[in-house]
């Protein structure tokens, strides 16, 4: 069976949702191996890759986790011309977006990028024109090179997993002659709420809220979910720019969205539109968010959300 190509930057334990899903989706078309950005992987991850079926880890010889995308494409492309994968599959993330396209260019390949499901043949489904329309593609020059939306596919274990093969593979110097090398970290305040882009539950606040998120937030805490929020919440300083769901922002696809006091422009909607559930409460009946919800609630939030928390920690006691 061929082997279908996963990077993974810097995977830790527990292997968070999109890297279970992207090994999910590789087991399900061949053999998965796994790339990673770190010279050695930390106790467990090893086992825990290959429970979700990779057979083999391809480390590189140097520490990439220090630069930029530049080094890390340079890499992956050299892991590809190694292992002759019939397909690479990324995360959708910023980041790995550009390493996708660098790789792209380096393998002389396609590249499919928003991709919701993966079909035979490496055909994929994608979310395009800001998530407007759903599109299918595939890559008909080269090696398929693929970014997967999170929440995509539901992880599924290996039946017969195995302990991967550690491969190490020689990176370009030339990679890294001329990358941007990254001079410090500062790492956020950690937070008990799941990933923005690996909630199954997200709750969203927007203009409506004028500066209190306790609402927002607390509704998020009773049905275990993320908080987001539209670009003017971010831009206005109500909230860090890391929870903005939009196009120019994070594009999340959860069970449950709900959008609150967000009028669900064109910019917003490209974050959000390929949720599954999408509850919309907004005081304006004519705002474009009731356009595209499943279900929506015509009223002031300060009043409507209160009302849902109490009811779900009712049930939930």
């Amino acid at each position: 069976m061929a082997s279908v190509l996963v990077y993974l930057d810097h995977p830790v334990v527990p292997l968070s949702k999109p890297d279970r899903e992207l090994l999910t989706i590789a087991a399900a078309h061949g053999d998965a191996v796994v790339a990673v950005g770190v010279p050695s992987v930390e106790n467990g991850v090893a086992e825990a890759l290959g429970e979700f079926g990779a057979l083999a880890i391809c480390l590189p010889t140097r520490e990439l986790d220090q630069f930029l995308v530049a080094p890390k494409a340079a890499f992956l492309a050299t892991v590809v011309q190694e292992v002759s994968p019939s397909a690479v599959l990324l995360d959708n993330g910023f980041e790995s977006k550009e390493i996708a396209a660098r790789l792209g260019i380096k393998i002389f390949s396609g590249v499919i990028s928003d991709v919701v499901s993966v079909g035979e043949g490496f055909t994929a489904t994608k979310s395009d024109l800001a998530g407007s329309y759903l599109a299918t593609a595939k890559v008909t020059h080269g090696t398929p090179v693929l970014t997967i939306k999170p929440n995509s596919v539901e992880p599924q274990p290996a039946a017969d997993p195995e302990l991967p093969e550690q491969v190490r593979i020689q990176c370009p110097e030339t990679g890294t002659v001329k990358a941007a090398r990254i001079t410090r970290r500062d790492n956020n305040k950690p937070s008990t709420r799941p990933s923005l882009t690996e909630a199954s539950v997200v709750v969203a606040g927007g203009r409506g809220v004028n500066g209190d998120f306790s609402v927002i937030e607390a509704l998020a805490d009773a049905l275990g979910g993320a908080v987001g929020a539209s670009r003017e919440a971010t831009d206005a300083g109500w909230i860090e720019h890391s929870a903005q769901v939009g196009q120019t922002g994070q594009v999340v696809s959860p069970q449950l969205y709900i959008s609150a006091g967000i009028s669900g422009a064109i910019q917003q909607k490209a974050g959000m539109q390929t949720s599954k559930v999408i509850v919309a409460v907004n005081k304006d009946a004519d705002s474009p968010v009731f356009e595209i919800a499943d279900f929506g609630v015509v009223g002031d939030l300060f009043t409507v959300l209160p009302q849902a928390t109490e009811e779900i920690k009712k049930r939930r006691s």
